[in-house]
């Protein structure tokens, strides 16, 4: 089955010489854009942020981008992909589409609800798991045998930290099935959501999950870590200052003598019951100074007696 090709480097931007810094810079300007808590127009923005989503999944994983790259600028000279024979890199060297092994005459299956392309599951989503012919003798006649199915689901982090039910469509030569899958509050990168029976032959179909990238927060485990910028004096001297969560702003004290790099806790704020988010401080020095401000750097200098080195 042909899909459309799908430009990542474009959906960003960005040249495909993008160095990893100007990808991720890209990704956090467009994503506070249309992310669809800010958003208007929410549809709209819902499926441009899942879009620059999938890019960004890709060209910000240096295994990813590189296969991806693999493909060439050619292919996006038509409107329909195929992938290139034997590409893929799954076992045995098939070529997975949608969750089917190319050329074994076992069903097709396609995917609808999970925040992925077409393109996307083509090239790094579903692979099929166990399963094969088996002979129950007589004649030597082969019987297919069960086979599991895996896909990738988008989780963005609200539903992540609250849980949720989507609907996800699973087509196949037999028609489309549509099913609510539960995902539970708390949930991580990398679980599986298991719809059972809906594989190949009776087997079971399992969702992975990928957790939607945002501009403000990095996700490790449960907990969700934040870059705040400090200028030097609210570092010196202390201060209060507010950071986003999942659930709206809040103000957090900055301590007198913060260094950069430190972290500052704020409990219950993570990915479930036992998630933080976790205020990791970076000390920025203002690029320009005016000659008032000069002069009160240059006095401190004079007036402290700190010495880093020491």
């Amino acid at each position: 089955m042909a899909v459309k090709y799908k430009d990542y480097y474009e959906s960003l931007g960005v040249p495909r010489t993008a160095s990893e810094a100007d990808i991720k810079k890209a990704f956090r300007k467009l994503a506070r854009e249309y992310h669809p808590d800010v958003a208007k127009d929410k549809k709209k923005a819902e499926e441009k942020f899942k879009e620059i989503n999938e890019a960004y999944e890709v060209l910000s994983d240096k295994d990813k981008r590189s296969k991806y790259d693999e493909l060439g600028p050619n292919w996006k000279s038509g409107a329909e992909f195929r992938p290139p024979p034997g590409y893929g890199g799954f076992p045995g060297g098939q070529t997975f589409r949608h969750g089917r092994p190319s050329g074994n005459g076992t069903q097709e299956f396609e995917f609808g609800g999970t925040g992925f392309s077409s393109f996307f599951e083509q090239l790094f989503g579903s692979r099929m798991a166990g399963g094969g012919f088996g002979q129950p003798g007589g004649f030597g006649a082969q019987e297919p045998q069960s086979r599991d199915v895996e896909g990738d689901i988008l989780v963005s982090l609200d539903e992540a930290r609250n849980g949720s039910i989507r609907t996800v469509t699973v087509r196949h030569e037999g028609g489309a099935d549509s099913h609510q899958v539960k995902i539970p509050a708390g949930i991580t990168e990398g679980q599986k959501l298991r719809i059972a029976g809906r594989g190949e032959n009776g087997g079971d179909l399992y969702l992975r999950v990928r957790l939607a990238k945002h501009p403000d927060f990095e996700v490790e485990g449960h907990n969700l870590i934040h870059e705040l910028e400090l200028a030097p004096w609210e570092a010196a001297l202390g201060a209060e200052i507010s950071v986003p969560t999942l659930d709206g702003r809040v103000s957090i004290k900055i301590p007198a003598g913060t260094a950069s790099g430190q972290k500052l806790r704020v409990r219950g704020r993570g990915l479930g019951k036992n998630g933080d988010l976790f205020v990791v401080t970076r000390l920025v020095m203002p690029d320009k100074l005016s000659d008032a401000e000069k002069k009160l750097w240059q006095q401190l200098a004079h007036e402290s007696k700190f010495n880093p080195r020491d």
